[in-house]
């Protein structure tokens, strides 16, 4: 079977899509569409479905990336590490939310970049959960940092810490609040009180109101921006009352910048996930990242 076959047959895999993987493999979509129709007819199988957005794979298509991908990964590796250049360092691509990965795993990471001749040069992007795992699946980023588990047989995931949400705001608005509203009136002490949340659809408002309170907030985001930094800093200035991350806020916690406004027995978490492609743990430079973020996850819980 032509390695050029299963190469592209992987890439259309991947990124679910002729059009995607004649752009990842530099080629046109007519030539991805013939290779896909060679290697159909040399198996008497359909690898794909062809839909309105894109393809998905059938059963058989979806074994044979099972079976093929982590070695075509690391014929990859070894293609572009070379076997005679030991001194030229591999580059890790590296994908997570712009927060966790900016004040946990970059950190980490980078004790790592030109180590005792180990190492690895790194290259970090952010995005959603969602723009993470599809990034990945494509092959644009070897290592993810995801809060969403991926299903299916082409992603493996790891769980690697969980993250503890804490309700907090400005001084000003617990004194305004009083130190025991909430746990006599739970919620209601809160109602139409401004928030500060990084989606109008207040995705950790709700979430924590639903874990806690088992209710709905009662308010709509009175600031809205991208960043969870962003929104500590909004809080801390006093526009409303913000969930965030513990880890996030814990200095300004500390410097009385903002209070914590409740701290429920239970409070809210959100597992992270290292997540590869199955198979690329056995490329050295993915799988020392790999085990070195699983350690230092040991030291933020």
């Amino acid at each position: 079977m032509d390695l050029a076959l299963l190469r592209t047959f992987v890439t259309v895999h991947r990124a679910g899509s002729f059009t995607r993987a004649a752009a990842l493999l530099g080629l046109s979509q007519p030539a991805v569409t013939s290779q896909i129709r060679t290697l159909e007819r040399q198996l008497g199988r359909p690898l794909f479905l062809r839909q309105a957005r894109g393809v998905t794979p059938t059963t058989i298509g979806d074994e044979l990336a099972h079976k093929a991908a982590p070695h075509l990964d690391a014929l990859v590796e070894i293609a572009e590490s070379g076997l005679d250049d030991e001194s030229s360092l591999r580059t890790l691509h590296l994908a997570g939310p712009p927060e966790f990965t900016t004040e946990r795993a970059l950190p980490a990471l980078t004790e790592l970049t030109g180590a005792d001749g180990q190492g690895f040069a790194l290259r970090a992007s952010f995005g959603t959960a969602e723009e993470v795992l599809e990034g990945l699946a494509a092959g644009h980023h070897e290592l993810a940092i995801s809060t969403l588990r991926p299903r299916g047989a082409l992603l493996s995931a790891s769980p690697l810490c969980d993250e503890e949400h804490v309700l907090v705001a400005a001084p000003r608005w617990a004194e305004r609040i009083g130190p025991d509203a909430l746990r006599r009136t739970g919620a209601a002490a809160l109602k139409n009180l401004p928030v500060v949340e990084v989606h109008e659809s207040l995705p950790f408002v709700s979430r924590y109101w639903a874990s806690v309170f088992d209710t709905r907030p009662g308010a709509s985001g009175t600031v809205i921006v991208p960043d969870l930094r962003a929104v500590l800093a909004c809080a801390a200035s006093g526009a409303g009352l913000a969930v965030l991350p513990r880890y996030l806020c814990a200095a300004a916690l500390d410097r009385a910048e903002v209070v914590l406004l409740h701290d429920p027995a239970v409070p809210p978490l959100r597992t992270y996930f290292l997540v590869v492609r199955t198979g690329s743990l056995a490329l050295p430079h993915v799988a020392r990242a790999h085990e070195w973020l699983q350690r230092a996850a040991s030291r933020w819980c």
